[in-house]
């Protein structure tokens, strides 16, 4: 739909009917005199069977886990209620088709630095007869896995440095107890964990290098998609020049 719909505004959500519908009024208003890019519902639970234990447990901790890798601009990352400009939209590779959808939305716009905002909204208990679709721990695993998957391909530096570091200090843990033999005996006795040792290390310096050249293509695909999102006018952009 972000590729075949053209539109200034657009505005997604869950057709559950646990979301409040007049709150759109609201949200676009806030986009539009902020010159906003996303706009996010900050769900208010107004019947304690809104949200299922789980449900809020995981959606604390899976924000807090974006919050200390991305930044923390938002309370909400799992809301299925949302308001976005045009150049938002028009910038977002959905790589996506379940409920991560919603993290990537989230780390799109911290990644690129976009305006966004959340207000509050209602937030309801399902209808009777219906039920949601949403699996608290297999699709809470899907979300932290999308999670991972984007901070690999948005962090390639400190993701392959944390990997190249772990494999530098085995190696190092190995090689400690071969040294001090060596300078006691003159000996290496163990030469399998000698070479074991050396090839942690190497394996390490390559960890490094390929977290270097990733950060770098990173770097490239950011500015493709800032390019993207620059081509397209700030929401509001046409009312104020009218």
């Amino acid at each position: 739909m972000f590729t075949d719909v053209e539109a200034d505004i657009y505005v997604l959500v869950d057709g559950d009917a646990t979301y409040d519908a007049p709150s759109v009024q609201r949200m676009i208003a806030r986009l539009l005199d902020g010159r906003l890019d996303m706009v996010v519902a900050n769900r208010t639970d107004k019947e304690y069977a809104a949200y299922r234990t789980g449900h809020r447990t995981g959606n604390r901790l899976l924000t807090a886990f974006v919050a200390s890798v991305f930044g923390s601009r938002f309370n909400d990352m799992l809301s299925g209620y949302r308001v976005f400009s045009r150049r938002f939209v028009k910038s977002f590779p959905v790589l996506s088709g379940g409920f991560e959808i919603e993290t990537e939305l989230t780390i799109h716009a911290l990644e690129l630095g976009l305006a966004a905002a959340e207000v509050d909204t209602p937030y309801y208990a399902r209808a009777q007869g219906s039920a949601s679709k949403l699996n608290t721990l297999g699709d809470g695993f899907r979300i932290l896995v999308t999670i991972l998957h984007l901070y690999r391909a948005e962090r390639p530096l400190p993701f392959f440095g944390a990997i190249g570091a772990a494999l530098a200090i085995m190696s190092v843990g190995f090689a400690i107890p071969l040294v001090v033999t060596y300078v006691e005996t003159g000996l290496v006795p163990r030469l399998p964990t000698a070479v074991l040792s050396t090839g942690l290390m190497i394996l390490a310096f390559l960890s490094f290098a390929i977290g270097l050249v990733l950060d770098t293509v990173t770097r490239g695909r950011r500015e493709m998609k800032l390019l993207a999102y620059l081509s397209h006018r700030a929401p509001g952009e046409e009312r104020r020049r009218s």
